[in-house]
């Protein structure tokens, strides 16, 4: 059987529910707004996390090879194995905001991430003091062992990342689903004055937010994991995911609060005869 599906039977383990509930309580306390948002990686357009994991895992790692080498590295690889061990905590509290967002599937798996991450820096603080004391030998033994540990939770974050799409824009590939040209999606009464409504390009959802005889329409479905934006809300301007909170200006589709990192593809709209017309500008124009 193939790592990625023995990772999926942890997906379906419900004894890992408690963990989850308890790792839920922690996330509740990372301030909403901006420091979330910040956490998430709104400001930068792409999730946080990863960037932030590389800090650990490639000062760990560079320890490791001057470990490996001949010469004297003690001093800097100590150095490294601490500077690893200082940055591995805002890696972990992004991955915790994120994580607090996701579905049951990728909660479980992130529990046990979580907790592989855990013993990988334990070893990795072990390696530290067993080195401050002159134990050179076991110092070295721990940073190894911490680090086939930290690779092991690697492959769940990996899981998560990219067999579950957690963090990526789970509504991309719906541009390249949309015909060209202008696209009669209903009528101007059809969709709620002040509030927003549904609608279908091609099969492709848009979500649409009438004011008097004006319309503002984008694509409608919420890049973080997916949810259909029209059963959401509108509020001050923005369309509010119905499933995990993010807010995108209903003018340009931006990112005005996450979890959501990736914009939605807004589209130019008209009302001509009483319908309501939409297309969809190529980056090409």
């Amino acid at each position: 059987m193939r790592l990625g599906e023995d990772i999926r039977t942890i997906e379906r383990e419900e004894r890992l529910d408690p963990a989850v509930s308890r790792l839920k309580r922690l996330a509740e306390r990372i301030p909403k707004g901006t420091v979330r948002d910040v956490l998430h990686g709104v400001q930068l357009g792409h999730p946080l996390h990863p960037i932030l994991v590389q800090m650990p895992i490639g000062t760990w790692m560079a320890a490791v090879l001057l470990d490996m080498l001949p010469g004297d590295h003690r001093r800097s690889a100590h150095t490294l194995v601490n500077v690893g061990l200082l940055a591995a905590l805002p890696a972990a509290v992004s991955g915790l905001a994120d994580w607090s967002q996701q579905h049951e599937r990728q909660q479980r798996v992130g529990v046990v991430h979580a907790a592989t991450n855990g013993v990988g820096s334990v070893l990795f603080g072990a390696s530290s003091v067993a080195r401050a004391r002159g134990r050179q030998g076991w110092g070295k033994f721990l940073a190894l062992a911490g680090m086939g540990v930290v690779g092991l939770s690697g492959s769940l974050g990996g899981h998560i990342a990219y067999y579950r799409a957690g963090g990526a824009n789970s509504a991309d590939h719906l541009a390249d689903l949309v015909p060209d040209g202008s696209h009669d999606i209903g009528p101007l009464n059809g969709f709620p004055d002040g509030g927003l409504g549904g609608a279908e390009v091609n099969g492709v959802p848009v979500v649409v937010a009438r004011t008097g005889d004006s319309v503002n329409a984008l694509l409608g479905t919420c890049p973080h994991m997916g949810a259909p934006l029209a059963d959401g809300e509108r509020v001050d301007g923005c369309v509010r995911c119905p499933w995990h909170g993010s807010e995108f200006r209903l003018e340009d589709g931006t990112v005005v609060h996450g979890p959501a990192t990736a914009a939605l593809e807004p589209l130019e709209s008209s009302v001509v005869n009483g319908r309501v017309m939409v297309r969809l500008r190529r980056p090409e124009e």
